[in-house]
């Protein structure tokens, strides 16, 4: 068994985690009633009805574009004076989503991200280094939190300035690596270009999280610099990173259901689907106080993989690694893909790099599609074909492929932009 940050709430039997769930589910319901906005989306549904986790489902649905159109507290559940703190999406489609904290919630964020932690057997004797940026974005302080709660060191450069991520990571001997999931991709590619030495780092820890990243990717980072990774989930809408993470079994991504009750809907009619068979999360916040959700509908792609206890000793359920979401769905001449899927084949060829940008415009008056994908010098010519008929099986289709070498697809702070689509709304 592993090592736990919270032994007794990490290893409860299945009954006592499913009352503490309904304990939490009629708490926030009763949070969110005393907000009139809030309640008039939920209709006339006492607290005291739902007997059990069935009964959730007659609540309606949370959208994203309901808590825009709250911002900035139409949809908050505390006082104004009961906030410490806001932090909130980018809002690039729109108003963006505001999120604000109470002491309350800010002592749940450090308990769930110290769990993750302790999941990626990250101790107080670690130094970590946080990389995703301090601000509005809630990865940098999530992490911080998280660090200071087991007690371990944090070297708390936020993003940017690669170079200088590497020369601390060695020189103060960073143990544990914190960041958006592509973004030891960049770290790699400075060491490379600046002829840094990956290998004098004392790294051997990663959690990466903020965007879908492959199980290719993945092994490709591990090799690189070394270390067991680990995938970590949550957004600003739930709180922030630490909703849940993977276990050294790599069984599944645990989400801490006393915390969060999840769902696996049908993305198109919103009726549950059975475990095994993938949907779109949706969660409904137990613990939190200044924007409770019920029922929010994250748009992640996943499927419940097990609610038995894991090797590891927990007995929260585990989740699929999150595939994708329903809004990045590329629609391409009636074909449906996600830019994942076309990652995981180009991964899993020699001398292809890691960075690709699938471009989609209008030529003509016709669609094309073409995939740039950096690759190493002295490529096998046979890659390219190989490349175009596993696409044509897997997707149906027989886009173009454009060959750019280390460092050509223009690269930008925080997550990588996989889909550049010019074509006419």
């Amino acid at each position: 068994m592993d090592a736990m940050h919270n032994p007794e709430a990490e290893t409860l039997e299945r009954k006592l985690l499913v009352e503490r769930q309904l304990e939490g589910l009629r708490r926030t319901l009763a949070r969110v009633r005393a907000n009139s906005a809030y309640r008039a989306r939920l209709g006339d549904v006492a607290p005291e009805e739902i007997c059990s986790l069935e009964e959730w489902r007659r609540l309606p649905f949370l959208t994203k574009e309901a808590l825009r159109d709250g911002y900035p507290y139409g949809l908050a559940c505390a006082p104004r004076e009961a906030f410490r703190r806001v932090h909130m999406s980018s809002g690039t489609t729109g108003n963006p989503i505001l999120n604000p904290y109470t002491p309350g919630d800010i002592a749940q964020w450090a308990e769930v991200m110290a769990r993750c932690y302790r999941a990626a057997g990250v101790t107080a004797e670690d130094i970590i280094q946080v990389t995703p940026s301090f601000g509005l974005f809630t990865g940098g302080f999530g992490f911080h939190y998280g660090a200071e709660a087991i007690g371990a060191m944090v070297i708390p450069i936020g993003g940017g300035r690669t170079l200088l991520q590497l020369k601390l990571m060695r020189e103060l001997r960073a143990t544990v690596l914190a960041a958006i999931a592509t973004y030891p991709l960049r770290l790699i590619e400075v060491a490379r270009e600046e002829r840094f030495d990956l290998r004098s780092l004392a790294l051997r820890v990663g959690i990466f999280g903020s965007e879908p990243w492959s199980d290719e990717l993945r092994a490709r980072i591990e090799q690189a610099l070394g270390i067991k990774t680990f995938d970590l989930i949550g957004m600003t809408e739930t709180g922030g990173p630490g909703m849940g993470i993977d276990c050294r079994a790599r069984a599944g991504i645990h989400v801490w259901e006393d915390h969060y009750y999840v769902e696996v809907i049908d993305p198109r009619g919103g009726a549950p689907v059975p475990d095994g068979s993938e949907g779109e999360l949706v969660v409904t916040t137990l613990t939190r106080e200044g924007l409770p959700l019920v029922r929010y509908r994250t748009h992640d792609l996943t499927r419940v993989v097990s609610r038995d206890r894991c090797a590891c000793g927990r007995t929260h359920l585990r989740i699929d690694r999150l595939r994708g979401r329903t809004d990045d769905m590329v629609i391409y001449r009636g074909v449906n893909f996600y830019p994942r899927q076309v990652e995981e084949l180009l991964l899993r060829h020699a001398g292809v790099g890691p960075e690709y940008q699938i471009v989609l415009e209008t030529a003509e008056g016709a669609e094309r599609m073409t995939v740039l994908v950096e690759v190493e010098p002295g490529l096998d010519p046979g890659t390219g074909e190989r490349i175009r008929r596993e696409l044509q099986d897997l997707l149906g289709l027989a886009p173009d492929l454009r060959w750019l070498g280390p460092g050509e697809i223009p690269r930008r702070e925080g997550k990588a932009q996989r889909v550049l689509d010019t074509r006419p709304r």
